[in-house]
């Protein structure tokens, strides 16, 4: 049973993490040895995909393939169990695709932002959880205490320094994502490197000291020039672009008197809740918002169904 009734994009991984399991190195290696064990396959950060019946879906691979393909634990994450079945996946980096070659015929590689939607909403959960881990993996190859490269231990989930004994985990970025509103309008803003016409909603990550409800006040504040006076959740989204965990907001305001910073935002503008759902509709002539693969959408979408 889902454990909110929210279901963002990349959220929903059926997998069994088994994580009391990752520090048996001999059990993972059985695993990966087993004949029935299996892995999903990223190429520079792109999944192996698959159209079956007209339907995309990740392409499984063996998981003794995986092995043999990775050299080692550097390429390899012990993702979790589906009941009894091990699952893993396998990190290949490089410009030669390998669809064309070692994996020829088992399915080609696709950007998993175009992908997210097509797939089932459990398996572009699976697919971010590996994305996400390869982007912090490549990313702390080094010891953050004495420099030295680190090794992966603990199935892929934890990297440790033979040099200095540091232990490393993967890495989660907070972030404030809020829907300010005030007198039956929503507040949007946008970056000037955005498409043209593209609103939003604001956010920032969390400083250290601070709560998720401080981080929204002031990132309003900073941004638009607002007084957050009541902050409710609303859901989260993990965002694999690249380690992010999307905190959904919405956001009362004392005034509607809003001023965009010129840094994070050249503009701001005022919806309604019927131009919210006309925006959702893309039926505002030369505006639009985000997709529905992103948590923005999500919260532009309860507020304008909500009842004034």
């Amino acid at each position: 049973m889902p454990l909110s009734a929210i279901a963002n994009v990349f959220t929903g991984n059926p997998l069994d993490r088994a994580s009391e399991r990752r520090p048996d190195a001999a059990w993972m290696d059985a695993k990966l040895e087993a004949g029935d064990s299996l892995a999903v396959a990223l190429w520079n950060g792109q999944p192996l995909v698959e159209t079956k019946d007209g339907k995309v879906q990740l392409s499984y691979i063996p998981a003794d393939m995986a092995q043999e393909l990775s050299g080692g634990w550097e390429r390899l994450l012990f993702m979790g169990l589906w009941k009894e079945t091990a699952v893993f996946a396998l990190d290949i980096e490089g410009g030669a695709d390998p669809a064309e070659g070692p994996l020829q015929g088992l399915g080609r590689f696709q950007d998993l932002r175009s992908l997210a939607m097509a797939l089932p909403g459990t398996e572009a959960a699976i697919a971010a959880t590996a994305k996400g881990m390869f982007e912090w993996r490549r990313k702390h190859r080094h010891c953050a205490n004495c420099g030295e490269p680190s090794a992966p231990q603990d199935g892929g989930w934890k990297r440790v320094c033979p040099a200095c004994k540091a232990e490393h985990f993967p890495r989660t970025d907070p972030v404030s994502i809020m829907l300010a509103t005030h007198n039956g309008r929503c507040l949007m803003g946008r970056q000037a490197i955005w498409p043209k016409g593209m609103f939003s909603a604001l956010a920032g990550f969390l400083e250290p000291g601070e709560s998720i409800e401080e981080c929204c006040a002031r990132e309003l504040k900073e941004e638009a020039g607002l007084n957050a006076v009541s902050v409710r959740y609303h859901s989260t989204q993990p965002w694999p672009y690249p380690n992010s965990l999307m905190i959904g907001l919405i956001a009362e305001v004392d005034s509607d008197e809003a001023t965009p910073d010129q840094t994070e935002l050249e503009a701001v503008r005022w919806f309604t809740r019927e131009e919210a759902r006309k925006l959702l509709a893309g039926e505002l002539e030369g505006l639009f918002c985000p997709p529905p693969l992103a948590i923005a959408h999500q919260l532009l979408k309860s507020w304008a169904n909500e009842e004034d």
